[in-house]
């Protein structure tokens, strides 16, 4: 059987990028990828303006909450995109990181996190497709 692969979305508040993020590959790789998201100060709710723009593509983020990273978090990650959050994020050996430089959505309008969002689905998508080319 093959291991199924888990990847942590991590960001500084796990309220928007991450959130997006881990939303899109739950919904795209259903049960293909374990996928977790946490942030290294989380805050309290994820961002009203991410839920909007992730449900006008048909993916509800509404019961997420923000999650402090933990070192296990890494720990059992094959796979560790950070969006923000610096050396905050443990390093391992043996284990694939990727820093995504994207926008965060705090406090911005909808009409600017639809290209956040956008981007993220994209980023996500060639993910999903770099995991299963083999």
């Amino acid at each position: 059987m093959t291991k199924i692969p888990t990847v942590l979305f991590v960001c500084v508040h796990n309220a928007g990028r991450s959130q997006m993020a881990a939303g899109y590959l739950a919904a795209l790789a259903g049960d293909r990828i374990h996928v977790r998201s946490a942030g290294s100060e989380p805050g309290d709710m994820v961002n009203p303006v991410a839920i909007a723009a992730m449900a006008e593509d048909g993916i509800d983020i509404i019961a997420n909450t923000p999650r402090l990273l933990d070192v296990d978090d890494v720990r059992a990650a094959d796979v560790v995109i950070t969006m923000g959050c610096g050396d905050a994020c443990p390093v391992f050996p043996g284990k694939r990181y990727e820093d995504w430089e994207l926008t965060d959505p705090a406090g911005l309008p909808l009409e600017k996190v639809r290209p956040i969002r956008d981007e993220i689905r994209q980023r996500v998508e060639a993910l999903v497709a770099e995991l299963y080319a083999g």
